[in-house]
């Protein structure tokens, strides 16, 4: 029986695009490498598949065997063939997904779980009114957030020749094609197949933050562009069917951005590259309604003869005429001509238009994003006057959307510093302004002092003074960004997060500075122009969160720039610190803590709580399924207000495919609603007995976690050496330190390295370390009633569910065996076979525990979807796992050859690809 007709009938669809693909990518690597480097790639790929399935015990051995003799050469083709491969199989899956929902829609099944249809039956069900709805989403703002990182893998050369890919087995999938549209097809997908394996797949040169500028723009290009106002338009269609009247919602979903904007850790973010990313944000939003027009041009063929078209779209037509020099009998297209005009005029005015275009006319350029979207107003009201509401409702209506979403800035970008950079700021402010010695003094007097300076209107900043590099650089960004609200709105800056956020006076320094350049003042009235919005992120900081905004709520003056904000306080809580200070179990119960904590406090005070949830792609920096874990928050900890990070190579995954990025958006939006109307489920059996019984698993995975990781001797020694730690600051993927200080402590490590080095060898210790000594001493008291327990816990706690169900998934992923391969890098054995096995308990101990609580038979035993992607691709992944063990063995050995560095990168970015969320 062939592999094929072994798959399940709904995945044949699936296995037939890997096999396509599989022998395509055969065929190019044997045109371009020859015989015997193929052959021997296949060979090795027999051997990993058949070690993988178990169908030969020598397999395991052969393989090790053959990669160790591997040539430099040969190695470098392997690993590039399977992390192709690894790519490619992602590809597959992300059109698989896409297959399987137009399968659902079109077989008329329900909707699927986290759509828009899905949400909506499920509030019906609750009865849930329209108008509570509308209600909710009135008063909601929903975000994700795009953040540059360390950890992005993918050259955007090699994402559009994916996204190429993707589209030509979508053309296969869904035309019935001749033989000869196959063929061709075929021979674009070898085109392409074959610019990937001639283009270098890591950069040669470190990426400049102007870089991740637009790298990240392009998936605004791509994807938000043009799904986020389909969205709009599908949701409001369905309310209005639901409501029987029309609906026009507001605009509540946005795409943020940290790009340009983030300056901690980061030192070349400055006021100059703050201007380039708003102007080059704007330059892509202007370049699409641009786009758009000129397909509107071709689209409105109404002729003055046939149709009466109303007075104001009258004069825009005879602007359009005027502007063209010639007088049509299409005022449609004369009207839209205009508009184009001014965009384009708009456009050169800002300086994101450098070239010139000879079918535009002159015209004076727009002053506001609001004067572009009355002017589509117009076009759209003459429209509907004369029986043509259906072309008003189709790409007009959806251009319209995208004015109002993304204004002329694209997307709202946050700033974010470090709390020790504003003391230091702050106190050299006031040593050159003759005032006390800022530093020196208690958290009690740096408030004092701090709102005596928000309340005077003498500037601390003087023009005639000269300040260190450090502090005229804030000042630059700080006037940069007062300067790019003039221009945009406030909307492009609407926000700036202090991390390390420890205390009232880290808050209040923020509104201090911003005062300075007139973007937050008390008097003579109260201006409050941007969010300033604490980030807690070790557990000690999760722990006083909740005290500290409760005195912050207690002054009056920061009441009245809340009320300036709509009286909405935006609170940041950090999933990766709280995971590298404490452990997984402790992190996640920390956090759902400090969320209950601080629902208080807001309810307390009458203030509206926004959360925004710095979550990355992995679970040990708080990723997971989006839909579950918005759904597990704790009641009231929701209500309409979310804002989450899109990290590393999930902004990728989740949004480089539209499709796929269109159903990240609605999860996203279904997830906020479902949790945020009555009737939610969310909090289950959350009581003060299970309370006690998280908070004790969660003191006794602390200490596990704690003294594995910051009280064992040279234990930072295992970590460096065991892991390829010191080789990812040299890919070239980020233009941020992997460190905050030039030091080899765990505690000044980004959360983001110390991540990926662990999934890089397949430990994934962030995920799980610690829990599986918690759950042991706990049933070895408590005995079969406390598994009984833990079952329920499981079945009707979103939260715990969702924890334990993330943490199966990461133990899916790791290996332990291969793992056991990285302590050959280390240089002391001894240290090394005693690190490791303590590693190796706890991760079956972790094991043990999760499938005695689920009462799964082996790990994913309710995710087949995950297995079977997982089963795909271990046998490319596990031999980049044992060749990147002998490449760093020779590198550490003193091979210091480019040649050896960039297998060694090639890797790094083959494992990331064939795990997906890593980083």
């Amino acid at each position: 029986m062939s592999q094929l007709e072994t798959i399940a009938d709904k995945d044949l669809p699936l296995a037939r695009d890997l096999d396509l693909l599989a022998r395509l990518l055969a065929d190019t690597i044997r045109e371009q490498t020859g015989a015997s480097t193929a052959d021997q790639i296949n060979a090795i790929r027999d051997l990993a598949i058949s070690y993988v399935e178990g169908t030969d015990p020598a397999a395991g051995v052969q393989l090790a065997k053959s990669l160790s003799t591997l040539d430099l050469p040969g190695a470098v083709a392997l690993v590039r063939a399977f992390s192709y491969f690894s790519h490619l199989s992602n590809i597959a899956e992300d059109l698989h997904h896409n297959r399987r929902r137009r399968t659902h829609k079109i077989n008329g099944s329900d909707p699927q779980r986290g759509s828009i249809g899905d949400v909506i039956a499920r509030l019906t069900e609750r009865e849930v009114k329209p108008s509570e709805i509308l209600g909710l989403l009135s008063e909601t703002l929903i975000a994700p957030v795009l953040t540059a990182h360390p950890t992005e893998v993918k050259r955007k050369t090699i994402l559009d020749c994916h996204r190429a890919i993707a589209e030509l087995l979508t053309e296969r999938d869904r035309l019935p094609m001749t033989p000869d549209e196959q063929q061709a097809n075929q021979a674009a997908l070898e085109r392409v197949l074959l610019t990937l394996w001639q283009t270098r797949e890591i950069r040669t040169f470190k990426l400049t933050v102007q870089d991740e500028i637009e790298n990240g723009s392009a998936y605004f290009r791509n994807t938000f562009l043009h799904e986020l106002p389909r969205l709009y338009v599908d949701l409001e269609d369905r309310l209005a069917a639901l409501a029987g009247q029309d609906v026009q919602l507001n605009n509540f979903i946005h795409v943020g951005s940290w790009i340009g904007g983030d300056r901690d850790g980061n030192p070349f973010v400055t006021g100059d590259v703050l201007r380039y990313a708003v102007s080059r944000q704007s330059g892509v939003a202007l370049d699409y309604y641009y786009q758009q027009c000129q397909k509107l041009e071709n689209e409105l063929s109404m002729s003055a003869r046939i149709v009466q078209v109303d007075q104001s779209l009258q004069v825009l037509a005879d602007a359009g005429a005027e502007g063209r020099g010639k007088k049509g009998e299409e005022p449609y297209r004369m009207a839209v001509s205009h508009i184009r005009a001014r965009i384009f005029a708009t456009a050169s005015q800002i300086g994101t238009f450098h070239h010139a275009l000879h079918d535009v006319a002159r015209a004076e350029p727009y002053q506001s994003a609001q004067e572009l979207s009355a002017d589509l107003a117009v076009v759209a009201n003459s429209l509907k006057s004369h029986g043509a509401a259906k072309l008003a409702g189709g790409r007009l209506r959806r251009l319209q959307r995208a004015v109002s979403v993304f204004g002329f800035y694209l997307a709202p970008i946050d700033m974010r510093q470090n709390s020790g950079i504003h003391d230091k700021v702050i106190a050299e402010l006031f040593e050159k302004a003759g005032l006390e010695d800022y530093l020196a003094l208690n958290e009690a007097s740096r408030r004092s002092v701090l709102l005596r300076e928000l309340a005077s209107p003498r500037p601390l900043i003087c023009p005639y003074v000269e300040y260190s590099e450090l502090t005229q650089k804030e000042i630059d960004i700080y006037r940069a960004a007062e300067a790019m609200q003039s221009r945009y709105g406030e909307a492009v800056l609407p926000n700036y997060i202090i991390s390390n956020c420890e205390s009232v006076s880290d808050i209040l320094e923020v509104a201090v500075l911003m005062n300075e350049v007139g973007l937050i003042q008390l008097a003579p009235v109260v201006v409050a122009k941007i969010n300033v919005i604490p980030l807690f992120e070790t557990i000690p900081d999760l722990r006083g969160a909740s005290k500290i905004m409760s005195e912050l709520f207690a002054i009056p003056q920061w009441r009245q720039i809340v009320n300036g904000r709509a009286n909405v306080q935006e609170v940041m809580l950090g999933y990766s610190d709280s995971n590298k200070d404490g452990g997984y179990l402790t992190s996640n119960w920390e956090l759902y803590k400090a969320e209950q904590d601080l629902v208080k406090v807001f309810d307390e005070t009458g203030i509206t709580m926004r959360l925004f949830h710095g979550r990355g792609g992995t679970v040990g920096r708080g990723g997971g399924p989006a839909y579950d874990a918005v759904l597990a928050q704790p009641a009231g900890s929701v209500n309409g207000q979310i804002r989450v990070t899109e990290q590393g190579e999930v902004i990728a995954a989740k949004f480089a495919d539209r499709e796929v990025g269109r159903r990240n958006l609605e999860i996203l939006l279904a997830a906020t609603l479902e949790a945020s109307l009555p009737g939610n489920a969310a909090a289950g059996i959350d009581d003060v007995a299970h309370h006690a019984l998280l908070e004790r698993l969660s003191v006794r995975a602390y200490q596990s976690y704690r003294d594995l990781v910051y009280a064992t001797p040279d234990f930072v020694t295992y970590f460096r050496e065991a892991t390829p730690i010191g080789e990812i600051p040299n890919l070239n993927i980020g233009s941020r330190p992997a460190a905050r200080k030039a030091t080899n402590s765990i505690a000044d490590l980004r959360a983001i390295p110390w991540v990926f080095s662990w999934s890089q060898c397949r430990l994934m210790l962030p995920g799980w370390y610690g829990f599986g000594t918690a759950i042991s001493e706990y049933l070895a008291e408590a005995g079969d009633e406390g598994l009984a327990t833990l079952n329920q816990l499981y079945k009707n706690w979103p939260f715990f569910q969702v924890t334990i169900s993330n943490m199966e998934m990461v133990l899916a992923k790791s290996d332990i065996a291969i793992a056991a391969r990285y302590t050959e890098l280390v240089q002391d054995q001894d240290l090394a076979k005693r690190i490791f096995g303590r590693i190796k308990a706890e991760w079956q101990r972790a094991v043990d525990a999760v499938l005695a609580i689920t009462g799964h038979a082996a790990l994913l035993g309710d995710n087949p979807t995950l297995a079977r992607s997982l089963d795909n691709r271990l046998p490319y992944l596990d031999p980049l796992n044992h060749l990147q063990v002998e490449l760093l063995k020779r590198m550490r050995a003193g091979d210091e050859s480019e040649e050896v560095a960039h297998a060694v990168h090639l890797t790094i970015n083959g494992i990331a690809a064939g795990l997906r969320n890593s980083g």
